[in-house]
């Protein structure tokens, strides 16, 4: 496997940037997950680690030597077309790449029937790509990947294809992968879920631009702005507009609240709270009360969404069943450490 370092890296079309000044460091044997709303130049990004695209200006590196300029980095791209030759075999397919590489024939049986076992389709070897269902063609993909054997594996959307349940299975299924194989990974998606259960790493891009880098942990608990702190996380951040009321802070509402030390109340515009950290009270006994809009009642959790004047929509996720009905008045509150407070876009340090 092997470290992955991209210094300074743009690309242009034309005119038009998609790619800005981006510095990424994927560790060996890390997986690093790409997120971003559409168009925002992920997909790009990673056809310019695999070579598919001509850098505009910057350095990729790979174990420290500069590949910029080469066409061979023994690098595996998994797509989200699967991109399987539908006349021949399983096994054909996956031992493919391995033929034109000269590699003895033995080796090549060896490595097929391994990455089969360990992505349970041994049984399936003789079958064509018309005869499988979503999933087992997404695991031959793999396979033809696996068995290559390469410094890097890129994955450009894989699941996108697949039902809401099989992407589930197939995501606990690469997670596993990687647990097993160790291989550095390269991981584009555009949705956050997937980034936040699968990477080590996550990295946030917007327009072409890096907006931050961390673990799944560190995005959701420390945004650096108000575009990573609605990104990441489902349902998507709370944010209220407020106003300085003295030492403290005055929402849309009237209600007031007092913020932790540390924070300039002079600089804050706005206040944001995850649905997560939300609970329900008795109206006028929270930090704000809502009006019930819609309730989704799931089983296992409950979605309740509310107004209150100057916010459209308020969310909050709560476990288990709630008996909330639409035109209810309730209070919502939170603690003071789940506070998230922004000066315009930028996200204010909430600790010393």
């Amino acid at each position: 496997m092997a470290e992955l370092e991209l210094i300074a890296l743009n690309k242009s079309f034309g005119p038009t940037e998609v790619i800005r000044d981006v510095n990424v460091t994927a560790k060996d044997g890390e997986f690093v997950v790409l997120v971003g709303p559409s168009g925002c130049g992920k997909s790009t990004l990673l056809r310019l680690i695999a070579g598919l695209e001509k850098v505009s200006d910057g350095t990729i590196l790979i174990d420290g030597q500069d590949v910029t300029h080469d066409s061979d980095r023994d690098l595996a791209m998994v797509f989200q077309s699967y991109a399987l030759y539908p006349h021949m075999t399983v096994a054909e397919n996956m031992s493919f790449a391995l033929e034109n590489m000269k590699i003895a024939k033995d080796e090549i049986q060896r490595r097929v029937a391994e990455a089969a076992k360990l992505l349970q389709i041994d049984m399936l070897l003789d079958r064509r790509p018309k005869a499988l269902s979503g999933g087992q063609r997404q695991r031959v993909a793999i396979g033809r990947a696996i068995v290559r054997d390469p410094k890097i594996f890129l994955f450009d959307e894989p699941l996108s294809n697949l039902d809401a349940e099989l992407r589930v299975s197939m995501r606990k299924e690469l997670a596993r992968l990687h647990a097993k194989i160790g291989g550095t990974m390269i991981y584009v998606t555009h949705d956050q879920v997937e980034a936040m259960t699968l990477a080590d790493r996550i990295v946030v891009l917007r327009a072409g631009r890096v907006e931050q880098i961390g673990t799944p942990m560190d995005l959701y608990l420390n945004p650096v702005n108000k575009f990573v702190a609605g990104f990441i996380g489902s349902p998507m951040m709370n944010f209220l507009p407020v106003t300085t009321s003295g030492t403290g802070l005055e929402l849309p509402d009237t209600s007031t609240f007092q913020p932790p030390e540390n924070i300039d109340v002079s600089k804050v515009t706005e206040v944001g709270i995850r649905p997560d950290h939300l609970t329900l009270t008795t109206a006028g006994a929270g930090l704000m009360d809502i009006r019930v809009t819609l309730t989704e009642e799931l089983g296992g959790e409950t979605y309740i969404y509310g107004e209150t004047p100057g916010v459209d929509e308020l969310r909050v996720r709560l476990p288990g069943i709630r008996k909330v009905a639409r035109g209810d008045l309730v209070g919502v509150e939170t603690a003071a450490e789940h506070l998230h407070f922004f000066d315009g876009d930028i996200a204010l340090p909430r600790n010393g």
